[in-house]
Protein backbone atom coordinates (compact mmCIF):
# COMPACT_ATOMS: atom_id res chain seq x y z
CA UNK A 1 0.00 0.00 0.00
CA UNK A 2 0.89 3.31 -0.59
CA UNK A 3 1.08 6.03 2.44
CA UNK A 4 -2.39 7.30 3.24
CA UNK A 5 -1.22 10.95 2.89
CA UNK A 6 0.56 13.47 0.68
CA UNK A 7 1.88 15.12 3.92
CA UNK A 8 3.17 14.48 7.38
CA UNK A 9 5.20 16.27 9.67
CA UNK A 10 7.78 13.92 10.16
CA UNK A 11 9.36 11.34 8.04
CA UNK A 12 11.38 8.77 9.49
CA UNK A 13 13.65 6.18 6.92
CA UNK A 14 14.52 3.29 8.32
CA UNK A 15 12.58 0.72 11.54
CA UNK A 16 15.63 -0.20 13.18
CA UNK A 17 16.05 1.19 17.02
CA UNK A 18 16.67 4.77 16.58
CA UNK A 19 14.55 5.21 13.69
CA UNK A 20 11.45 3.85 15.78
CA UNK A 21 12.30 5.64 18.82
CA UNK A 22 12.41 9.25 16.47
CA UNK A 23 9.29 7.97 15.04
CA UNK A 24 7.12 6.75 18.75
CA UNK A 25 8.36 10.26 20.27
CA UNK A 26 7.26 12.65 17.72
CA UNK A 27 4.03 9.86 17.31
CA UNK A 28 3.47 10.93 20.98
CA UNK A 29 4.06 14.58 20.79
CA UNK A 30 0.90 14.88 17.96
CA UNK A 31 2.68 14.29 15.01
CA UNK A 32 1.93 12.70 12.06
CA UNK A 33 4.59 10.44 10.97
CA UNK A 34 5.63 8.04 8.21
CA UNK A 35 8.07 5.26 8.37
CA UNK A 36 9.85 4.11 5.31
CA UNK A 37 11.53 0.42 5.89
CA UNK A 38 13.50 -0.94 2.74
CA UNK A 39 12.45 -4.08 3.52
CA UNK A 40 9.77 -6.42 4.50
CA UNK A 41 10.25 -6.19 8.34
CA UNK A 42 10.85 -3.64 11.27
CA UNK A 43 14.01 -4.47 13.49
CA UNK A 44 16.67 -4.26 11.44
CA UNK A 45 19.85 -5.66 13.05
CA UNK A 46 18.32 -4.65 16.35
CA UNK A 47 16.44 -7.63 16.02
CA UNK A 48 18.95 -10.03 16.03
CA UNK A 49 21.25 -8.71 18.65
CA UNK A 50 21.40 -9.15 22.68
CA UNK A 51 19.08 -5.97 23.14
CA UNK A 52 21.62 -4.58 25.58
CA UNK A 53 21.29 -0.49 26.01
CA UNK A 54 23.90 1.34 27.96
CA UNK A 55 22.97 3.94 29.79
CA UNK A 56 24.78 5.32 32.96
CA UNK A 57 23.03 6.75 35.93
CA UNK A 58 20.00 5.30 35.00
CA UNK A 59 17.02 4.94 37.58
CA UNK A 60 16.48 1.97 36.78
CA UNK A 61 19.74 0.65 38.03
CA UNK A 62 19.36 3.36 41.25
CA UNK A 63 16.05 1.36 41.99
CA UNK A 64 18.12 -2.28 42.68
CA UNK A 65 20.59 -0.49 44.58
CA UNK A 66 23.47 -0.05 42.20
CA UNK A 67 25.04 3.33 42.93
CA UNK A 68 26.68 5.33 39.74
CA UNK A 69 26.71 8.78 38.88
CA UNK A 70 27.42 10.70 35.43
CA UNK A 71 30.53 11.91 37.26
CA UNK A 72 31.92 8.60 37.41
CA UNK A 73 30.64 8.21 33.94
CA UNK A 74 32.66 10.73 32.67
CA UNK A 75 35.80 9.73 34.36
CA UNK A 76 35.11 6.32 32.49
CA UNK A 77 34.80 7.83 29.03
CA UNK A 78 37.87 9.59 29.26
CA UNK A 79 40.03 7.21 29.09
CA UNK A 80 37.87 4.61 27.32
CA UNK A 81 37.15 7.32 24.93
CA UNK A 82 40.24 9.77 25.19
CA UNK A 83 39.49 11.81 21.94
CA UNK A 84 38.16 15.26 21.80
CA UNK A 85 35.71 14.62 18.76
CA UNK A 86 31.99 14.52 19.99
CA UNK A 87 32.92 15.31 23.41
CA UNK A 88 29.54 17.60 23.34
CA UNK A 89 27.58 14.89 21.73
CA UNK A 90 28.83 12.10 24.95
CA UNK A 91 27.99 14.95 27.40
CA UNK A 92 24.50 15.39 25.77
CA UNK A 93 24.13 11.55 25.82
CA UNK A 94 24.92 11.54 29.26
CA UNK A 95 23.05 14.05 30.76
CA UNK A 96 19.66 12.97 28.87
CA UNK A 97 19.70 9.50 28.18
CA UNK A 98 18.42 8.73 31.48
CA UNK A 99 15.88 11.38 30.67
CA UNK A 100 15.06 9.68 27.70
CA UNK A 101 14.52 5.99 29.11
CA UNK A 102 12.40 7.07 31.71
CA UNK A 103 10.21 9.10 29.21
CA UNK A 104 10.36 6.19 26.92
CA UNK A 105 9.10 4.12 30.13
CA UNK A 106 6.71 6.59 30.54
CA UNK A 107 4.95 7.22 27.07
CA UNK A 108 5.48 4.06 25.09
CA UNK A 109 5.77 0.38 25.45
CA UNK A 110 9.62 0.28 26.42
CA UNK A 111 10.36 -1.45 28.72
CA UNK A 112 13.92 -2.06 30.36
CA UNK A 113 15.53 -3.64 33.47
CA UNK A 114 18.86 -3.43 34.75
CA UNK A 115 21.65 -6.45 33.90
CA UNK A 116 22.93 -6.24 37.75
CA UNK A 117 25.96 -8.22 36.78
CA UNK A 118 27.69 -7.17 33.40
CA UNK A 119 31.14 -5.71 33.84
CA UNK A 120 31.93 -2.21 32.05
CA UNK A 121 34.25 -3.75 29.07
CA UNK A 122 37.36 -1.87 30.62
CA UNK A 123 36.57 -2.47 34.75
CA UNK A 124 39.87 -1.83 35.78
CA UNK A 125 39.60 1.76 34.67
CA UNK A 126 38.58 4.80 36.97
CA UNK A 127 34.84 5.34 37.09
CA UNK A 128 33.93 1.73 35.88
CA UNK A 129 30.81 -0.56 37.05
CA UNK A 130 30.44 -4.26 37.80
CA UNK A 131 26.80 -3.85 36.27
CA UNK A 132 23.63 -1.56 36.00
CA UNK A 133 24.72 0.54 33.29
CA UNK A 134 23.50 -2.14 31.01
CA UNK A 135 19.69 -2.10 30.94
CA UNK A 136 17.85 -4.88 28.66
CA UNK A 137 14.71 -4.92 26.95
CA UNK A 138 11.77 -7.00 29.34
CA UNK A 139 10.70 -10.12 27.71
CA UNK A 140 7.35 -9.12 25.61
CA UNK A 141 4.44 -11.33 24.34
CA UNK A 142 4.43 -11.32 20.29
CA UNK A 143 0.82 -12.27 20.02
CA UNK A 144 0.17 -8.08 21.45
CA UNK A 145 1.46 -7.39 17.74
CA UNK A 146 -1.55 -9.25 16.76
CA UNK A 147 -1.35 -9.76 12.64
CA UNK A 148 1.57 -7.69 12.84
CA UNK A 149 3.57 -9.99 14.35
CA UNK A 150 4.57 -11.51 10.91
CA UNK A 151 6.43 -7.85 10.26
CA UNK A 152 8.67 -8.13 12.94
CA UNK A 153 11.91 -9.53 11.90
CA UNK A 154 12.74 -13.31 13.46
CA UNK A 155 15.96 -13.62 15.58
CA UNK A 156 18.94 -15.44 13.69
CA UNK A 157 18.04 -19.06 13.75
CA UNK A 158 20.86 -20.21 15.68
CA UNK A 159 20.25 -18.03 18.96
CA UNK A 160 16.72 -19.94 19.06
CA UNK A 161 16.22 -23.62 20.65
CA UNK A 162 13.70 -26.32 18.27
CA UNK A 163 12.96 -24.02 15.62
CA UNK A 164 11.76 -20.96 16.74
CA UNK A 165 12.09 -20.66 20.83
CA UNK A 166 13.97 -17.21 21.92
CA UNK A 167 15.20 -17.86 25.91
CA UNK A 168 16.56 -15.37 28.32
CA UNK A 169 20.09 -15.18 29.76
CA UNK A 170 18.77 -16.06 33.05
CA UNK A 171 16.98 -19.69 31.34
CA UNK A 172 20.54 -20.73 29.81
CA UNK A 173 22.45 -22.32 32.96
CA UNK A 174 18.88 -24.02 33.73
CA UNK A 175 18.83 -25.66 30.43
CA UNK A 176 22.33 -26.53 30.87
CA UNK A 177 21.30 -28.33 34.18
CA UNK A 178 18.92 -30.32 32.35
CA UNK A 179 18.34 -34.24 34.43
CA UNK A 180 21.43 -32.60 37.19
CA UNK A 181 18.65 -30.47 38.87
CA UNK A 182 15.20 -30.64 39.72
CA UNK A 183 14.24 -26.87 39.36
CA UNK A 184 16.28 -26.48 36.75
CA UNK A 185 14.48 -29.75 35.07
CA UNK A 186 10.96 -27.92 35.87
CA UNK A 187 11.71 -24.81 34.64
CA UNK A 188 13.18 -26.36 31.21
CA UNK A 189 9.94 -28.34 31.15
CA UNK A 190 7.33 -25.19 31.56
CA UNK A 191 9.63 -23.45 28.93
CA UNK A 192 9.50 -25.86 26.33
CA UNK A 193 5.65 -26.69 26.88
CA UNK A 194 4.75 -23.05 26.85
CA UNK A 195 6.51 -22.83 23.28
CA UNK A 196 4.99 -25.93 22.18
CA UNK A 197 1.40 -24.16 22.93
CA UNK A 198 2.95 -20.91 21.02
CA UNK A 199 3.92 -22.68 17.84
CA UNK A 200 0.10 -24.06 17.65
CA UNK A 201 -0.67 -20.46 16.97
CA UNK A 202 2.39 -18.92 15.27
CA UNK A 203 5.54 -19.79 13.31
CA UNK A 204 7.69 -19.35 15.71
CA UNK A 205 7.73 -18.82 19.79
CA UNK A 206 5.88 -15.48 20.69
CA UNK A 207 7.82 -14.83 24.47
CA UNK A 208 10.24 -12.45 23.12
CA UNK A 209 13.81 -12.10 24.72
CA UNK A 210 16.69 -9.50 23.89
CA UNK A 211 16.78 -7.44 20.73
CA UNK A 212 13.64 -9.04 19.29
CA UNK A 213 12.20 -8.18 22.40
CA UNK A 214 13.53 -4.47 22.25
CA UNK A 215 12.24 -4.38 18.35
CA UNK A 216 8.48 -5.81 19.16
CA UNK A 217 8.35 -3.08 21.94
CA UNK A 218 9.39 -0.07 20.07
CA UNK A 219 7.13 -1.72 17.12
CA UNK A 220 4.07 -2.16 19.09
CA UNK A 221 4.59 2.08 20.33
CA UNK A 222 4.50 2.65 16.85
CA UNK A 223 1.00 0.45 16.57
CA UNK A 224 -0.23 2.40 19.41
CA UNK A 225 0.00 5.99 17.88
CA UNK A 226 -0.93 5.12 14.46
CA UNK A 227 1.97 5.46 12.98
CA UNK A 228 2.08 4.63 9.30
CA UNK A 229 4.87 1.90 8.56
CA UNK A 230 5.55 2.10 4.70
CA UNK A 231 7.25 -1.58 3.83
CA UNK A 232 9.70 -2.42 0.81
CA UNK A 233 9.75 0.92 -0.38
CA UNK A 234 13.29 2.70 -1.05
CA UNK A 235 13.94 6.50 -0.71
CA UNK A 236 14.99 7.69 -4.42
CA UNK A 237 16.30 11.08 -3.01
CA UNK A 238 15.57 13.76 -0.58
CA UNK A 239 13.35 16.36 -1.92
CA UNK A 240 13.93 20.35 -1.49
CA UNK A 241 12.87 23.60 -0.47
CA UNK A 242 16.00 25.79 -1.29
CA UNK A 243 18.69 24.65 1.25
CA UNK A 244 16.20 23.31 3.37
CA UNK A 245 14.76 19.10 3.07
CA UNK A 246 10.93 19.07 2.53
CA UNK A 247 10.45 15.71 1.92
CA UNK A 248 11.09 12.92 0.30
CA UNK A 249 11.16 10.70 -2.85
CA UNK A 250 10.33 7.49 -2.82
CA UNK A 251 9.68 4.59 -5.21
CA UNK A 252 7.28 1.66 -4.10
CA UNK A 253 6.93 -1.06 -6.79
CA UNK A 254 7.25 0.71 -9.89
CA UNK A 255 5.67 3.92 -9.05
CA UNK A 256 7.32 7.02 -8.21
CA UNK A 257 5.97 9.99 -5.28
CA UNK A 258 7.05 12.78 -3.64
CA UNK A 259 5.82 12.83 -0.01
CA UNK A 260 6.19 16.06 1.92
CA UNK A 261 7.52 16.42 5.54
CA UNK A 262 6.69 19.80 7.15
CA UNK A 263 9.26 19.59 10.55
CA UNK A 264 11.77 16.94 9.35
CA UNK A 265 13.04 14.49 7.63
CA UNK A 266 15.18 11.49 9.99
CA UNK A 267 17.62 9.41 8.40
CA UNK A 268 17.91 5.86 10.24
CA UNK A 269 18.75 3.38 7.86
CA UNK A 270 21.51 1.29 9.27
CA UNK A 271 25.14 2.63 8.28
CA UNK A 272 27.03 0.68 5.44
CA UNK A 273 27.98 -2.27 6.50
CA UNK A 274 26.88 -4.05 2.97
CA UNK A 275 28.41 -1.69 0.67
CA UNK A 276 31.47 -2.83 -0.52
CA UNK A 277 32.73 0.95 -2.56
CA UNK A 278 32.01 2.70 1.65
CA UNK A 279 33.67 -0.28 3.39
CA UNK A 280 36.86 -0.09 0.95
CA UNK A 281 37.26 3.30 1.19
CA UNK A 282 36.77 3.26 5.14
CA UNK A 283 37.66 -0.17 6.39
CA UNK A 284 41.38 -1.93 6.86
CA UNK A 285 41.96 -4.49 4.28
CA UNK A 286 42.38 -7.36 6.66
CA UNK A 287 38.87 -6.14 7.34
CA UNK A 288 37.57 -8.03 4.86
CA UNK A 289 33.76 -8.05 3.55
CA UNK A 290 32.26 -10.07 6.27
CA UNK A 291 29.65 -8.64 8.43
CA UNK A 292 27.37 -9.48 11.29
CA UNK A 293 24.83 -6.84 10.55
CA UNK A 294 21.00 -7.13 8.40
CA UNK A 295 21.89 -6.99 4.79
CA UNK A 296 19.98 -3.99 4.03
CA UNK A 297 22.33 -1.50 5.41
CA UNK A 298 23.72 -0.23 2.22
CA UNK A 299 24.63 3.47 3.29
CA UNK A 300 21.32 4.94 1.95
CA UNK A 301 21.26 7.48 4.48
CA UNK A 302 24.96 8.57 4.04
CA UNK A 303 24.35 9.31 0.13
CA UNK A 304 20.85 10.64 0.90
CA UNK A 305 22.36 13.37 3.19
CA UNK A 306 25.41 13.87 0.82
CA UNK A 307 23.04 15.32 -1.79
CA UNK A 308 21.86 17.92 0.60
CA UNK A 309 25.39 19.40 1.43
CA UNK A 310 25.76 16.70 4.73
CA UNK A 311 29.31 16.10 6.02
CA UNK A 312 30.44 12.78 7.19
CA UNK A 313 32.50 12.28 10.87
CA UNK A 314 35.14 10.52 10.02
CA UNK A 315 36.81 11.17 13.25
CA UNK A 316 37.06 7.67 14.70
CA UNK A 317 39.15 5.81 16.10
CA UNK A 318 38.01 2.59 14.30
CA UNK A 319 35.55 2.80 11.37
CA UNK A 320 33.31 0.01 12.53
CA UNK A 321 32.61 -2.24 16.22
CA UNK A 322 33.82 -5.57 15.34
CA UNK A 323 33.18 -8.82 16.57
CA UNK A 324 34.99 -12.48 15.76
CA UNK A 325 32.71 -14.11 13.61
CA UNK A 326 32.53 -17.89 11.62
CA UNK A 327 30.82 -18.32 8.68
CA UNK A 328 28.99 -21.47 7.72
CA UNK A 329 25.55 -22.53 5.20
CA UNK A 330 22.18 -22.89 6.70
CA UNK A 331 19.92 -26.03 4.89
CA UNK A 332 17.90 -23.21 2.62
CA UNK A 333 21.52 -22.27 1.04
CA UNK A 334 21.95 -19.21 2.80
CA UNK A 335 25.33 -17.62 3.71
CA UNK A 336 25.30 -17.50 7.99
CA UNK A 337 27.24 -15.26 9.94
CA UNK A 338 27.58 -16.20 13.26
CA UNK A 339 28.80 -13.41 16.11
CA UNK A 340 31.54 -14.94 18.55
CA UNK A 341 30.50 -12.54 20.86
CA UNK A 342 29.79 -14.26 24.80
CA UNK A 343 29.28 -17.63 24.30
CA UNK A 344 32.54 -19.20 24.17
CA UNK A 345 35.75 -17.35 23.58
CA UNK A 346 35.96 -17.11 26.57
CA UNK A 347 35.42 -20.05 28.22
CA UNK A 348 38.02 -22.22 29.64
CA UNK A 349 39.07 -24.78 26.93
CA UNK A 350 39.54 -22.61 23.77
CA UNK A 351 42.27 -20.65 22.28
CA UNK A 352 42.76 -18.69 19.16
CA UNK A 353 45.28 -18.73 17.18
CA UNK A 354 46.80 -17.04 13.87
CA UNK A 355 48.21 -18.40 10.62
CA UNK A 356 51.19 -19.19 12.01
CA UNK A 357 50.08 -21.25 14.62
CA UNK A 358 50.58 -19.36 17.43
CA UNK A 359 47.74 -17.10 20.34
CA UNK A 360 47.87 -13.54 19.26
CA UNK A 361 45.37 -12.14 21.80
CA UNK A 362 43.50 -12.59 25.14
CA UNK A 363 40.23 -14.52 24.28
CA UNK A 364 38.15 -13.41 27.07
CA UNK A 365 38.71 -9.31 26.02
CA UNK A 366 35.65 -7.82 24.37
CA UNK A 367 34.90 -8.86 20.95
CA UNK A 368 35.96 -5.21 19.67
CA UNK A 369 39.49 -5.67 21.03
CA UNK A 370 39.73 -9.13 19.99
CA UNK A 371 39.15 -8.07 16.29
CA UNK A 372 41.23 -5.39 16.74
CA UNK A 373 44.22 -7.76 17.38
CA UNK A 374 43.27 -9.76 14.93
CA UNK A 375 43.79 -6.97 12.32
CA UNK A 376 46.89 -5.72 13.60
CA UNK A 377 47.92 -9.70 13.30
CA UNK A 378 46.54 -9.81 9.92
CA UNK A 379 49.14 -7.36 8.18
CA UNK A 380 46.81 -6.31 6.08
CA UNK A 381 45.90 -9.16 4.60
CA UNK A 382 41.94 -10.12 3.89
CA UNK A 383 42.67 -13.87 3.63
CA UNK A 384 44.51 -14.09 6.30
CA UNK A 385 42.78 -17.07 8.63
CA UNK A 386 42.65 -17.60 12.04
CA UNK A 387 41.27 -20.49 14.30
CA UNK A 388 39.74 -21.32 17.56
CA UNK A 389 40.77 -24.78 18.69
CA UNK A 390 39.42 -26.66 21.19
CA UNK A 391 38.91 -30.51 22.24
CA UNK A 392 36.19 -33.15 22.44
CA UNK A 393 34.71 -31.82 26.63
CA UNK A 394 34.93 -28.08 25.54
CA UNK A 395 32.77 -28.15 22.49
CA UNK A 396 29.99 -30.97 24.43
CA UNK A 397 29.86 -28.27 27.18
CA UNK A 398 30.19 -25.01 25.60
CA UNK A 399 29.40 -25.17 22.01
CA UNK A 400 31.63 -23.45 19.61
CA UNK A 401 30.05 -20.57 17.49
CA UNK A 402 26.46 -22.10 16.31
CA UNK A 403 27.02 -25.25 17.39
CA UNK A 404 25.10 -25.78 20.96
CA UNK A 405 26.07 -27.37 24.09
CA UNK A 406 25.58 -31.12 24.16
CA UNK A 407 25.60 -31.42 20.23
CA UNK A 408 25.85 -35.41 19.84
CA UNK A 409 25.87 -35.27 16.17
CA UNK A 410 28.39 -33.17 14.92
CA UNK A 411 28.91 -34.81 11.66
CA UNK A 412 26.93 -32.51 9.29
CA UNK A 413 29.21 -29.92 10.82
CA UNK A 414 32.83 -31.56 10.14
CA UNK A 415 31.43 -32.32 6.52
CA UNK A 416 30.16 -29.23 5.66
CA UNK A 417 34.09 -27.53 6.66
CA UNK A 418 32.74 -25.89 9.34
CA UNK A 419 34.21 -27.42 12.14
CA UNK A 420 37.57 -28.94 11.53
CA UNK A 421 38.13 -32.52 13.82
CA UNK A 422 41.27 -34.52 14.15
CA UNK A 423 42.59 -37.40 16.65
CA UNK A 424 45.67 -34.81 17.10
CA UNK A 425 46.74 -31.32 17.53
CA UNK A 426 49.32 -32.34 14.62
CA UNK A 427 47.11 -33.51 11.96
CA UNK A 428 44.57 -31.26 13.17
CA UNK A 429 47.19 -28.65 12.31
CA UNK A 430 47.81 -30.35 9.13
CA UNK A 431 44.23 -30.39 8.16
CA UNK A 432 43.78 -26.27 8.60
CA UNK A 433 47.04 -25.82 6.74
CA UNK A 434 49.15 -24.73 10.02
CA UNK A 435 52.76 -26.14 11.02
CA UNK A 436 52.17 -29.11 12.88
CA UNK A 437 55.16 -28.63 15.32
CA UNK A 438 53.78 -24.81 15.83
CA UNK A 439 50.66 -25.22 16.77
CA UNK A 440 51.57 -28.64 19.30
CA UNK A 441 53.89 -26.42 20.85
CA UNK A 442 51.68 -23.79 21.29
CA UNK A 443 49.06 -25.77 22.62
CA UNK A 444 51.78 -27.53 24.59
CA UNK A 445 52.66 -24.45 26.12
CA UNK A 446 49.23 -23.29 26.62
CA UNK A 447 48.52 -26.60 28.59
CA UNK A 448 51.46 -26.53 30.81
CA UNK A 449 50.00 -23.13 32.91
CA UNK A 450 46.79 -24.10 32.20
CA UNK A 451 46.34 -27.23 34.43
CA UNK A 452 46.65 -24.94 37.24
CA UNK A 453 44.63 -22.16 35.53
CA UNK A 454 47.39 -19.81 34.81
CA UNK A 455 47.67 -18.19 31.33
CA UNK A 456 51.10 -15.66 32.17
CA UNK A 457 51.14 -15.49 28.30
CA UNK A 458 48.06 -13.21 27.97
CA UNK A 459 46.65 -13.22 31.80
CA UNK A 460 43.26 -14.51 30.73
CA UNK A 461 40.30 -14.24 33.47
CA UNK A 462 42.10 -11.60 35.14
CA UNK A 463 39.26 -9.34 35.40
CA UNK A 464 35.91 -9.02 36.56
CA UNK A 465 34.52 -8.65 32.82
CA UNK A 466 36.48 -11.91 31.83
CA UNK A 467 35.43 -14.10 34.27
CA UNK A 468 31.88 -13.14 34.08
CA UNK A 469 31.89 -14.74 30.56
CA UNK A 470 33.92 -17.60 31.74
CA UNK A 471 32.30 -20.09 33.48
CA UNK A 472 31.87 -19.65 37.13
CA UNK A 473 31.87 -23.16 38.48
CA UNK A 474 35.42 -23.91 36.90
CA UNK A 475 38.16 -23.46 39.30
CA UNK A 476 40.68 -21.68 39.90
CA UNK A 477 40.27 -19.51 37.27
CA UNK A 478 36.27 -19.66 35.55
CA UNK A 479 38.29 -19.22 32.06
CA UNK A 480 41.22 -21.08 31.55
CA UNK A 481 41.63 -25.03 31.38
CA UNK A 482 43.69 -27.44 29.48
CA UNK A 483 43.23 -28.74 25.78
CA UNK A 484 43.75 -32.36 26.47
CA UNK A 485 41.35 -35.17 25.12
CA UNK A 486 40.61 -36.08 21.94
CA UNK A 487 39.58 -35.38 18.93
CA UNK A 488 40.67 -31.62 18.64
CA UNK A 489 38.93 -28.96 16.87
CA UNK A 490 39.27 -26.29 14.43
CA UNK A 491 36.92 -23.34 13.52
CA UNK A 492 37.72 -20.72 11.47
CA UNK A 493 36.85 -17.26 12.77
CA UNK A 494 36.88 -13.75 10.47
CA UNK A 495 37.01 -10.06 11.60
CA UNK A 496 32.98 -9.06 11.34
CA UNK A 497 31.81 -5.54 12.21
CA UNK A 498 28.75 -5.32 13.81
CA UNK A 499 28.04 -2.03 12.59
CA UNK A 500 29.84 1.11 11.26
CA UNK A 501 30.51 4.17 13.67
CA UNK A 502 31.27 6.97 10.73
CA UNK A 503 28.26 8.44 9.97
CA UNK A 504 27.14 12.01 9.40
CA UNK A 505 28.06 14.95 11.65
CA UNK A 506 25.39 16.11 13.88
CA UNK A 507 24.02 18.27 16.83
CA UNK A 508 23.10 18.02 19.99
CA UNK A 509 19.66 17.52 19.00
CA UNK A 510 20.81 15.32 16.46
CA UNK A 511 20.50 17.96 13.72
CA UNK A 512 22.27 17.11 10.82
CA UNK A 513 25.46 19.19 9.91
CA UNK A 514 27.28 20.99 6.78
CA UNK A 515 31.15 21.08 6.71
CA UNK A 516 30.91 24.81 7.78
CA UNK A 517 29.04 23.56 10.48
CA UNK A 518 25.79 24.92 9.75
CA UNK A 519 23.06 22.81 9.69
CA UNK A 520 21.16 21.03 6.86
CA UNK A 521 17.76 22.15 8.13
CA UNK A 522 15.02 19.93 8.33
CA UNK A 523 17.46 16.73 8.27
CA UNK A 524 17.96 14.53 11.27
CA UNK A 525 20.66 11.15 11.68
CA UNK A 526 20.38 8.57 14.00
CA UNK A 527 21.42 4.84 15.03
CA UNK A 528 24.38 3.97 12.68
CA UNK A 529 23.72 6.85 10.06
CA UNK A 530 24.89 8.99 12.81
CA UNK A 531 28.46 9.34 13.45
CA UNK A 532 29.86 7.47 16.89
CA UNK A 533 29.43 9.32 19.55
CA UNK A 534 32.67 6.59 21.31
CA UNK A 535 34.82 7.39 18.12
CA UNK A 536 34.36 3.75 17.38
CA UNK A 537 35.78 3.16 20.59
CA UNK A 538 33.71 0.05 22.45
CA UNK A 539 33.87 1.15 26.31
CA UNK A 540 30.46 -1.26 27.17
CA UNK A 541 27.64 -3.59 26.37
CA UNK A 542 25.19 -1.43 24.20
CA UNK A 543 26.77 1.62 23.41
CA UNK A 544 25.14 1.34 20.03
CA UNK A 545 21.54 0.68 21.47
CA UNK A 546 22.10 3.22 24.53
CA UNK A 547 22.80 6.40 21.99
CA UNK A 548 20.54 5.13 19.60
CA UNK A 549 17.58 5.05 21.53
CA UNK A 550 18.90 8.23 23.64
CA UNK A 551 19.32 10.22 19.79
CA UNK A 552 16.13 9.12 18.63
CA UNK A 553 14.54 10.47 21.59
CA UNK A 554 16.13 13.84 21.43
CA UNK A 555 15.47 14.05 17.62
CA UNK A 556 12.02 13.04 18.27
CA UNK A 557 11.19 15.84 21.11
CA UNK A 558 13.16 18.41 19.12
CA UNK A 559 10.71 17.84 16.09
CA UNK A 560 7.70 17.29 18.54
CA UNK A 561 8.33 20.97 19.78
CA UNK A 562 8.57 22.35 16.83
CA UNK A 563 11.86 23.68 16.40
CA UNK A 564 13.17 21.98 13.30
CA UNK A 565 16.07 23.79 11.91
CA UNK A 566 16.27 26.75 9.45
CA UNK A 567 18.33 26.90 7.18
CA UNK A 568 21.63 28.43 7.16
CA UNK A 569 21.46 28.88 10.88
CA UNK A 570 24.20 27.98 13.10
CA UNK A 571 24.08 25.08 14.95
CA UNK A 572 23.99 24.20 17.98
CA UNK A 573 27.08 24.11 20.52
CA UNK A 574 28.88 20.08 20.13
Amino acid sequence: MMPAHETYDVIVIGAGAGGMTAAAVAAAGGLRVLVIEKTAFVGGTTAWSGGMVWIPANARMKEAGLSDSVTEAVQYLSSTVPESANAGLRAAFLARGPEAVAWLEANTDLRLQPVKVYPDYYPERLGATAGGRVLEPVAFDGTRLGAHFARLRAPLPEFTLFGGMMVNRLDIPHLRRIGKSLRSTLRAARLISDYALQRLRSPRGTTLHLGNALAARLYASLLARQVEVLFSADVEELSMQGDRVSGVVIRHGSRDRIIAARRGVVLATGGFSHDAGLRKRFFPPAAGFVSATNSAGTGDGLRLAATAGAALNTEATSPAYWVPASLFRRADGSRGVFPHTVTDRAKPGVIAVNAAGRRFVNEALSYHEFVLAMLRDGNGEPARPFYLICDRPFLWSYGLGRIKPFTRGIRRYVASGELVQAPDIAQLAAKIGIKPAELSATVANYNADAKQGRDPEFGRGSTIYQRHLGDAAHKPNPCVAPILRAPFFAMRIYPADLGTAIGMKVDAQGRVLREDGTLVAGLYAGGNDMGSIMNGNYPAPGITLGPALTFGYIAGRHLAEGAAGVAGMAASSV
